[in-house]
């Protein structure tokens, strides 16, 4: 097949830093087949060459600042070549141009959330109607498959999920980390917005200081508001809790985040449509702390692999699962070890690309 993948607009692929979205595409065209050929258009930055190849992977990068003026410099790219599958990543605003030029084509949206099917940035009648253009539409877990098949009860048939993963040479388990006279290190790594249920965590480390007193939250990620990030510090001031921000964090520098941990935490607040940095800590051998919500349940077996938090608004609820990793070290190694397990069996990024190449090719001979 001749894949063709339109990234958003927003951040070169590979991404420089950050562009979690973008990663997946990158890794996911890596492990797609040599049998099969992928094209990746995505924004083109300073520094970045126009065009590159990756064996069987060519990435064109044009310019645009906003969507519209990306979108339109995608279209005159990719017109009059030929393509089997045409996915779009992120963006079903996309799919009534790309139809437009490519009515035979069959064309995915691959979604990584639920974000651009919802408000504020769209309604449900325009992401509706923009997605009968779309010959399939992929979510990164059944929980998202689950609910766009409930959103959009007209495209039930359409939606499939496919997994993200991991590279699993990169992140993996170091040498456990000693706690015997340093502080237990509690990790969060993602974006500063509300959703992600920070304050959340800080107010579950200030608990868990009465039980482990020389605890530390380390949080590594950027935000596009900084007076959101200046909230999360004047909270951690009246906690009296130690904080360190970390900013962002260069993916091949996360590995090494992961390692100056003793417990990874995920508090999401809202529809975590899959969850990467859960597979990630779990990849690199650190036991888990995750709410269950949306997909993260799909990756994390509570008390076997990890441990989730059912009231995730609770502080107390988060500390009391962090407290029993802190004091009972040989329970940490064990969810941990066994975590390695399951993501080596399920959360390959072959796997994923061996996934998403299997619906592709079984809906081309529907």
């Amino acid at each position: 097949m001749r894949i063709l993948i339109i990234a958003p607009e927003q951040i070169p692929v590979p991404p420089p830093i950050g562009g979690s979205v973008e990663h997946c595409i990158y890794q996911i065209a890596r492990k797609i087949s040599t049998k099969h050929t992928v094209t990746i258009v995505s924004r083109w930055r300073s520094n970045y060459p126009e065009k590159s190849s990756h064996g069987h992977v060519t990435i064109i990068r044009v310019a645009g600042t906003t969507p519209k003026a990306y979108l339109a410099n995608v279209l005159t790219t990719i017109k009059g070549h030929p393509y089997d599958v045409i996915q779009i990543d992120n963006r079903p605003s996309f799919v009534p141009a790309v139809k437009k030029i490519f009515p035979n084509t069959q064309i995915s949206v691959f979604l990584h959330s639920a974000t651009f099917i919802s408000p504020p940035m769209t309604s449900q009648a325009k992401a509706n109607s923009e997605l009968h253009g779309a010959d399939l539409i992929v979510g990164n877990s059944l929980s998202l498959q689950n609910h766009l098949k409930k959103k959009f009860p007209a495209h039930s048939s359409k939606v499939r999920f496919v997994h993200l993963g991991v590279d699993l040479d990169q992140f993996k388990p170091r040498e456990q980390r000693k706690t015997v006279g340093k502080p237990f290190v509690i990790l969060f790594a993602g974006r500063l917005i509300p959703q992600k249920g920070i304050p959340v965590l800080m107010k579950a480390t200030q608990i868990v200081r009465k039980s482990v007193p020389h605890v530390k939250l380390v949080i590594a990620g950027g935000t596009g508001h900084p007076s959101y990030k200046q909230y999360l510090k004047r909270l951690a001031a009246s906690l009296h809790i130690p904080v360190t921000f970390k900013g962002y964090v260069s993916r091949s520098q996360m590995p090494n985040f992961y390692a100056s941990g003793n417990c990874f935490v995920c508090p999401s607040q809202k529809l975590e449509a899959f969850g990467l940095v859960n597979v990630e800590a779990m990849a690199s051998g650190i036991p888990t702390v995750a709410s269950r919500n949306g997909g993260i349940p799909e990756i994390i077996d509570h008390r076997s692999n990890g441990l989730l938090v059912t009231n995730y608004l609770s502080p107390q609820a988060f500390a009391k699962q962090i407290i029993t990793i802190a004091q009972h070290p040989l329970i940490a190694k064990k969810l941990a070890k066994q975590a390695r397990k399951d993501v080596i069996r399920r959360f390959s990024w072959k796997a994923t690309a061996n996934k998403l190449e299997k619906i592709y090719e079984v809906n081309k001979s529907e």
